[in-house]
């Protein structure tokens, strides 16, 4: 079975794009319903956090807190990787037993929707990532000249621009309003994420989110046909008949990602 990992930015429209890839039926794996799930009251991981950053990052029914969370670990990179070094492995457990819930459904693929699949680095566990992006974002980041530069900000700052949803600011803001977030906890928690310029250097299918939601649906049934395509056959047919064939299969590409993969990125 194809296990594709999907990331993107913050507030780059990764949800948007995991809930048309629902809408067709494709198998979604959500790291963060699954975060929220092995951090319930009586979790073992609850237990540690509250060990770890002090029972002050509870609310008064004992679930936690995430706002206060956020608020403590998103600043300092430190307590950022205590707290991953407590929850990362037991979402990764439950990912996991999922995708095996999957394989023994016959599923031919499933999306792994990780906002950290590149960070984590779970980019090396999966057959193919996908990154959720904006093209002016990536065109700002790659312009050589500044008197070229200072054009195309100005262009994208203005109010009648198309191109104005895909500013860094833009995004800052979309952030504070979905997740009803002041100015610093915001740009914290956008800083706690590698740019999303360096995430597309990783992907092997890159989703471009700068235009209409029409456009991007458009783009999300084209990756699904071609999905659809890739996972099917007599390779995947054998892997669900005969277990030891996609042992290997999956042991093959693991093997891909952490040697030669891990290389061209280094280069």
């Amino acid at each position: 079975m194809l296990v594709v990992g999907l990331t993107g930015g913050i507030a780059t429209g990764k949800s948007t794009v995991s809930s048309v890839l629902k809408s067709h039926n494709v198998p979604i794996i959500d790291a963060d319903i699954i975060a929220r799930q092995v951090v319930l009251p009586g979790a073992p991981a609850l237990r540690q956090i509250v060990k770890t950053f002090g029972p002050e990052v509870l609310l008064p029914d004992g679930s936690l807190d995430r706002k206060k969370l956020g608020s403590i670990i998103f600043p300092d990179e430190k307590k950022r990787k205590q707290l991953n070094s407590i929850v990362h492995p037991a979402v990764r457990r439950a990912m996991f037993w999922e995708v095996v819930k999957c394989w023994v459904k016959g599923k031919k693929w499933c999306v792994l929707d990780v906002p950290l699949l590149i960070e984590g680095p779970l980019w090396k566990l999966v057959g193919l990532v996908v990154v959720v992006y904006w093209c002016v974002e990536l065109l700002r980041y790659y312009w050589v000249s500044s008197a070229v530069a200072n054009i195309f900000d100005s262009v994208i700052a203005s109010p009648s621009s198309a191109l104005r949803r895909s500013s860094p600011e833009t995004q800052l803001q979309r952030l504070m309003l979905r997740d009803n977030s002041n100015d610093s906890d915001a740009s914290a928690r956008l800083n706690s994420q590698i740019p999303i310029t360096k995430k597309v250097e990783y992907a092997d299918i890159t989703i471009d989110n700068s235009g209409t939601k029409a456009e991007l649906e458009e783009q999300v049934a084209a990756f699904i046909e071609k999905m659809n395509s890739r996972a099917g056959g007599v390779k995947w047919l054998a892997s669900w008949l005969v277990p030891p064939v996609g042992v290997v299969s999956a042991l093959w590409t693991l093997l891909w990602r952490n040697m030669f993969a891990r290389r061209s990125k280094s280069e």
